[in-house]
C-alpha cells in the first residue's frame, strides 16, 4: 500500500482535525480505497481492549476515553469522540471490516503522572502549535480558522478521483508551518511523536506495509520524519508513570467545545453533525431544522421563510467568495427572514442547535467502579435517566418512589456528584415536595469516581463521607448543615457520628452567633422526621438546648455592637424567631414553653437603650407579628425611639429594623398611626442629618414592592388634616373604624357563598370577613 504522499512506501498517515466532519468522510472514502490491514489511531494505547465494545449496540456517540489514575481519581483525562469525529469513523471502519485497531499515542499512564513540567500539556501555549489552523488561515486572508476550515475542506468534498489528496495537501501545510516553528516549544509532543512511531514500527513488523494513520495532521511531518529506534527510545526514557484505568463514558455535544485530551475543540458541534450526516441540500436541511425549532417556540416561520432564507445564505456566500454557504450565512439569512433581525431567537438556536445537548451511551458492559454500577443500576430502577439538558424534577415524597429519587440526590450531593441541585419549590415550603434541577455532565463521571473511595454502593459512600466530614468540621455551623443533609439522605448509620460532634461542639462554643446560626438547620431537620420516617428525638434535645443557651447569651452579645455587627445581629434574631416558631409548633415536651421564653428575650431586647436600634425595632416588630404586644404599645416604643432627643442615625436604624423585610411595608399601610409617627420624625429630621440618614431609608423603603411604595406615597400626600391623612393620624384619628362596618361585611356575603358554595358557618364567615374588612 502506498504511503500518504505519492510513490512514497510506508504507512499511510492521514493528518486530521479532530471532530472535523470533512476529515471523517475523507478518512472513510480512503480506507474505502485501500483498505489496510490495520488501522492506527491517535489515542492512549490502554484503550485497545475498549475497542470492541464501540461495536455494540447501545454505544451512540458522543462517548469519550475517560482514564483515571487508580490511586487518585480526580487525576482523569478525557479523550472525546462524536460521529464525525475522524477517529471514530476510523475505528468503525475497522470494526465493521475486522480489521486490528490499535492506539499508539502517549499511554495514560505517563500522561496522568506527567505534571508540574515546563510543557503545559496538548493545546496550551502560544504560537502555531496552539493554533495552526488560525495560522494557515491567517496566511490565506481569513480572520477566522473555522470559516477557512469550512472553506478549504468541509465544502470541498473528498477529493475527486483521489482520496488521499486532501491529506496530501495538509501535510505539506504541516510540514512548511513545522519547519518555521519546530515542535512549538512543546517537549511533550516531541515525547508522544517518539511512542507513536515506536507503535507505527512494531504495526509495521506485524502486518507490514498495511498500516494506515489517523492523527492530528500537526503530527503527521514528525511521524513522517526517519529517525532512529535508539533515539526514540531515549526520549521516552524515565517518564513518570502511575496506575491507571481506563472506560468509555457518554459525552455531550456542549462538552466538544472544551479542550480535551486531543487538544482540540469546536464552536459548533451540532451543525458539524448535520454536515456530516445529511446526505445532500445541507443548507436546506439545516434552515429547515431552524424552522421547526422557532416553530416550537411560538414564533410564526412558514415554508416561504424557509424558501427566502436558502436565497439569501447563497447569494451572501457567492458575496462573500465562498464556495457554499456556511453557518455564518446561514444564521445572518435567519436573522434577516425569520427572527425579524433580532439576536434573541438566535441565541435559542445556537444554544439547540448550533451547540446543542445531545448526550450519548455506552454499554452496560463497559468497564466502571463498583459505586458507578451501583448507581446505574439505581438510575434505572427509580427510571431517573441522565439527561445532558437542564430539566427540572418535582417530587412528592409521600410517594415511595419519589422519596428514594430525594434520598438518591441527597446522597450524591453528600459525595459531591452534583447531578441535581435543589430549586425552590413553585408552590410553597411544605417538607413533602421537593424540586430538583437536574443536568448530567460528563465530568460527573469523574466524581463518581473519586466517591469511588468511600464505598462500594451510593448508601455505604455516603454514610462514611459524611462522617469523615463531620469529624473534620471546623465549625459548629458545618455540623449542623451535615446533620441537617443527614436526615435528607436517609444515613441512619452516619447519624449517630453526626450528633455525638453536634453535641460535643454545641457544649464548647460560647458564641452567640455561632449559636444562632447552628439552630435553624437543627429545626429545619426537626421537620423531616414526620415525612422521611427518621427518629429525631436526639436532634430536638439538641436543639433545645442550644435554644436555651442562645435565649441566654443574647442579650449580652447584642450590647456596643457597631453598625456592621448589628446588622448581623438583627439577622441572627430573624433566624432564631423563625427556629423557634417551628419548635413552638412541635409538640414535644417543653417546645411550647420556648415560645414564651423567647418571647421573654424579646421584651428585654427591645426596652435596653444599650442594643443598637436595628436589633430593638426588629424585636418589636416580631412580638408585634407573634401578637405578643400591642399596637398602641408599639406606637409607644416607635415614638420613644424616634423623639427629638434620640440621634437621627439611631432613630433611622430602629425604623429599618421594625419596617425592614416581609410585611413591613403592609403594616405601615394598615397602621396609618405608625406611618403617622416615622412621616412626623421624618419631617423634623434636621437638614444636616438628612443626608446621614438617608441612604439607610433608602434601603428600607427600596425592598417594598410597587403597589406598596405607592401606596404609602398616596396615604402621605393627602396632607395634615385630609381624613386618613398621616397628621390625623397623630393627632389622635385612627385609620380603622372603632367598630367593625358590619354593612360593610354583609354586602360581599353574597359574592363569597358564590365563590365558596353553601356554608353552613355564615357567621364565623361574616366574623373573619369582618377582621379583613374593618
Amino acid at each position: 500500500m502506498s504511503g500518504g504522499k505519492a510513490g512514497t512506501a510506508g504507512p499511510l498517515l492521514l493528518g486530521v482535525r479532530h471532530h472535523g466532519p470533512g476529515s471523517a468522510r475523507s478518512v472513510r472514502a480512503v480506507l474505502e480505497e485501500a483498505r489496510p490491514s490495520a488501522v492506527l489511531i491517535e489515542g492512549p494505547p490502554e484503550a485497545d481492549a475498549l475497542v470492541p465494545l464501540a461495536a455494540e449496540e447501545d454505544m451512540r456517540p458522543p462517548v469519550a476515553l475517560l482514564a483515571h489514575a487508580v490511586d487518585e481519581p480526580g487525576r482523569s483525562a478525557f479523550w472525546p469522540l462524536a460521529g464525525f469525529s475522524p477517529e471514530w469513523v476510523a475505528l468503525r471502519w475497522a470494526l465493521e471490516h475486522e480489521v486490528p485497531v490499535r492506539f499508539i499515542d502517549l499511554p495514560a499512564a505517563h500522561t496522568l503522572a506527567w505534571e508540574g513540567d515546563e510543557d503545559p500539556g496538548p493545546g496550551a501555549g502560544d504560537g502555531v502549535r496552539a493554533d495552526p489552523l488560525g495560522v494557515l488561515a491567517e496566511a490565506a486572508g481569513y480572520d477566522d480558522a473555522e470559516r477557512w476550515w469550512e472553506d478549504v475542506v468541509e465544502h470541498r468534498g473528498v477529493g475527486a478521483g483521489d482520496p488521499v489528496a486532501p491529506f496530501t495537501a495538509l501535510e505539506e501545510a504541516m510540514t512548511a508551518l513545522r519547519e518555521e516553528d519546530g515542535s512549538g516549544g512543546h517537549r511533550r509532543d516531541l515525547v508522544r511523536e517518539a511512542h507513536m512511531r515506536l507503535r507505527i514500527r512494531a504495526a509495521r513488523r506485524e502486518f507490514e506495509d498495511g498500516v494506515a494513520v489517523v492523527c492530528g495532521a500537526w503530527h503527521v511531518p514528525a511521524l513522517r520524519r526517519k529517525a532512529t529506534v535508539a533515539a526514540d527510545r531515549a526520549l521516552l526514557k524515565g517518564l513518570p508513570k502511575v496506575r491507571t484505568d481506563m472506560t468509555w463514558v457518554p459525552w455531550t455535544h456542549r462538552r466538544l467545545s472544551r479542550t480535551s485530551g486531543y487538544g482540540a475543540g469546536i464552536d459548533s458541534p451540532g451543525w458539524y453533525e448535520h454536515l456530516f450526516g445529511v446526505p445532500d441540500r445541507p443548507v436546506e436541511r439545516w434552515l429547515t431544522k431552524m424552522a421547526g425549532l422557532l416553530r416550537a417556540e411560538d414564533r410564526i416561520v412558514s415554508s416561504a421563510h424557509v424558501i427566502e432564507a436558502v436565497r439569501l445564505a447563497e447569494t451572501l456566500a457567492a458575496l462573500r467568495g465562498r464556495p457554499l454557504p456556511g453557518l455564518g450565512e446561514t444564521t445572518d439569512a435567519a436573522r434577516a427572514v425569520m427572527c425579524e433581525g433580532s439576536d434573541v431567537p438566535l441565541a435559542l438556536v445556537r444554544d439547540r442547535l448550533v451547540v446543542g445537548d445531545v448526550l450519548g451511551e455506552v454499554p452496560a458492559t463497559a468497564p466502571a467502579v463498583p459505586l458507578q454500577r451501583d448507581l446505574a443500576r439505581i438510575q434505572r430502577r427509580l427510571r431517573l435517566r441522565p439527561e445532558a439538558g437542564e430539566r427540572e424534577l418535582e417530587l412528592d415524597l409521600r410517594k415511595e418512589t419519589d422519596a428514594e429519587r430525594g434520598r438518591l440526590l441527597h446522597r450524591l450531593r453528600l459525595l459531591g456528584i452534583g447531578w441535581g441541585e435543589p430549586a425552590a419549590a413553585p408552590g410553597g415550603t411544605g417538607t413533602f415536595r421537593e424540586t430538583w434541577r437536574l443536568r448530567w455532565e460528563p465530568e460527573l463521571s469523574v466524581r463518581v469516581a473519586e466517591a469511588g473511595v468511600w464505598g462500594t454502593t451510593v448508601l455505604a459512600a455516603a454514610t462514611a463521607k459524611t462522617e469523615a466530614d463531620a469529624v473534620g468540621a471546623r465549625g459548629l455551623a458545618e455540623v449542623t448543615g451535615l446533620a441537617e443533609r443527614c436526615l435528607l439522605a436517609a444515613l441512619p448509620e452516619a447519624l449517630p457520628t453526626v450528633m455525638r460532634i453536634l453535641t460535643d461542639r454545641a457544649a464548647l462554643d460560647t458564641d452567640v452567633g455561632r449559636l444562632a446560626r447552628a439552630l435553624p438547620a437543627l429545626v429545619r431537620s426537626l421537620r423531616y422526621g414526620d415525612v422521611r420516617g427518621t427518629d429525631t428525638a436526639a436532634l430536638a434535645e439538641v436543639a433545645s438546648g442550644l435554644a436555651e443557651r442562645v435565649f441566654v447569651g443574647l442579650p449580652p452579645a447584642c450590647a456596643a455592637l457597631d453598625a456592621d455587627a448589628a446588622d448581623e445581629m438583627r439577622d441572627h434574631v430573624d433566624a432564631v424567631h423563625g427556629a423557634v416558631g417551628l419548635l413552638g409548633d412541635d409538640p414535644a415536651p417543653g417546645h411550647g414553653e420556648l415560645r414564651a421564653r423567647w418571647q421573654s428575650v424579646l421584651r428585654t431586647l427591645s426596652a435596653r437603650d444599650t442594643v443598637p436600634g436595628a436589633v430593638r425595632g426588629r424585636s418589636v416588630r416580631l412580638l408585634l407579628d407573634d401578637g405578643a404586644l400591642a399596637r398602641d404599645e408599639a406606637g409607644r416604643l416607635m415614638g420613644l425611639a424616634l423623639s427629638p432627643g434620640t440621634p437621627p442615625a439611631d432613630a433611622a436604624a430602629w425604623i429599618e429594623g421594625f419596617v425592614g423585610g416581609s410585611g413591613g411595608g403592609l403594616l405601615l399601610v394598615h397602621d396609618e398611626r405608625l406611618l403617622g409617627l416615622v412621616d412626623a420624625w421624618l419631617t423634623g429630621v434636621p437638614a444636616e442629618a438628612f443626608t446621614d440618614v438617608l441612604p439607610l431609608l433608602r434601603r428600607t423603603f427600596s425592598a417594598y414592592g410597587a403597589g406598596v411604595r405607592r401606596t404609602l406615597g398616596e396615604l402621605v400626600r393627602r396632607g395634615p388634616g385630609t381624613p386618613g391623612g398621616t397628621a390625623a393620624a397623630v393627632l389622635g384619628v385612627p385609620g380603622f373604624a372603632p367598630d367593625p362596618d358590619t354593612a360593610r361585611a354583609d354586602a360581599v356575603l353574597p359574592v363569597l357563598r358564590l365563590l365558596l358554595g353553601p356554608a353552613e358557618e355564615d357567621e364565623a364567615a361574616r366574623d373573619g370577613l369582618v377582621e379583613v374588612t374593618g
